[in-house]
C-alpha cells in the first residue's frame, strides 16, 4: 500500500469514526441537552444576579458569562471522555474496537472532534442566553478570543477526562466526573469569587487548572484581575503534560488487564 493510499485510508476511518460519534450523541438527546442546558440554568440563577455590578472593570453579566463559559466547555470535555469512556468500558466496546482495524488514535481523535463541536455549541447557547437576558455586549473579536482560549485551554480537561475514563469503575463515570469537577469549578471562582472562599482554598486555587482556565476566559472579556497570559498558559501546559501522562498510563494498564 502506497503512502498516499494509507493516508487516505486513515483519513477515511477518522471521518467515519467521527460521524459515528456524532450519531451516538445525537441519539442520546438527554445527555446532549443536559450538557448544553446546565450552564444556562446556572447563569440564570447566578450570572443574572450580577446585573448592575461591575467586576474587575467588566459588566457583571459579561464577567459571569466568561466564567460559566469556562465551566461549560470544560464540562463537555470531561463528560465526553470521562463518562463516555466508562460507558464504553461497561459495554466492552473497547474490546470490540481492538478486534477491528480501527487504531486507538482514530477513536480518540474522533471523540475529541465531537467534544470540540459540543463545546462550541455549549458556548454559543450560553452566549445567546447571556445576550438576550443579561444584556451582554461583546465585540466579534472578544467572542473569537473567548472561543479560541477556551478551546486551547481545554486540553488538560480532555486529558483529565481520558484519565478518569480509564481509571474509575465503568459504572461510576458520572459520579467520578462530578466528584472531581465540582470542587475544581468552585475553587476556580466561577460560582463564587475566590476571595470569598475559605483561606485554604484561596491558597490552593492558583495552582488548579480550572482557576487558570477561568482566568483565560476573563482575560478575553477584558477583566483586569487576571494573571499574565504566559503564567496562565504555562500552568495549563504543565497540567496537560501531567494529566496526559496519567491518562496514557491508565490506558496501557486497562488494555493490558482486559486484553492480555
Amino acid at each position: 500500500m502506497s503512502a498516499s493510499t494509507a493516508t487516505a485510508s486513515r483519513l477515511f476511518m477518522l471521518l467515519e469514526q467521527t460521524r459515528a460519534e456524532f450519531l451516538r450523541y445525537l441519539r442520546s438527546p438527554i445527555l446532549s441537552v443536559f450538557t448544553l442546558a446546565l450552564p444556562v440554568v446556572l447563569y440564570l440563577f447566578v450570572g443574572l444576579s450580577y446585573a448592575g455590578h461591575t467586576i474587575a472593570g467588566v459588566p457583571g453579566p459579561a464577567y459571569a458569562l466568561a466564567g460559566f463559559a469556562a465551566y461549560a466547555v470544560s464540562n463537555v470535555m470531561l463528560s465526553t471522555f470521562g463518562i463516555g469512556l466508562t460507558v464504553d468500558r461497561a459495554r466492552r466496546m473497547d474490546v470490540l474496537m481492538r478486534a477491528t482495524p480501527l487504531r486507538p488514535w482514530v477513536f480518540l481523535t474522533g471523540r475529541a472532534i465531537v467534544a470540540v463541536f459540543f463545546g462550541l455549541m455549549a458556548l454559543a447557547t450560553l452566549g445567546a442566553f447571556a445576550v438576550l437576558t443579561g444584556g451582554v455586549n461583546l465585540s466579534l473579536t472578544a467572542w473569537a478570543v473567548l472561543a479560541g482560549w477556551l478551546l486551547l485551554g481545554s486540553l488538560p480537561f480532555l486529558a483529565l477526562g481520558l484519565a478518569i475514563g480509564y481509571l474509575v469503575n465503568p459504572n461510576a463515570g458520572g459520579v467520578a466526573v462530578n466528584l472531581i469537577a465540582l470542587p475544581l469549578y468552585f475553587a476556580s471562582g466561577v460560582f463564587r469569587p475566590v476571595d470569598q472562599l475559605p483561606q485554604l482554598i484561596q491558597h490552593v486555587s492558583p495552582y488548579l487548572p480550572s482557576f487558570r482556565y477561568a482566568q483565560l476566559a476573563w482575560s478575553a472579556v477584558g477583566a483586569t484581575n487576571v494573571a499574565p497570559l504566559g503564567t496562565n498558559l504555562g500552568i495549563l501546559a504543565l497540567w496537560t503534560v501531567g494529566l496526559a501522562f496519567l491518562a496514557a498510563r491508565a490506558y496501557r494498564r486497562e488494555q493490558s488487564r482486559r486484553l492480555a
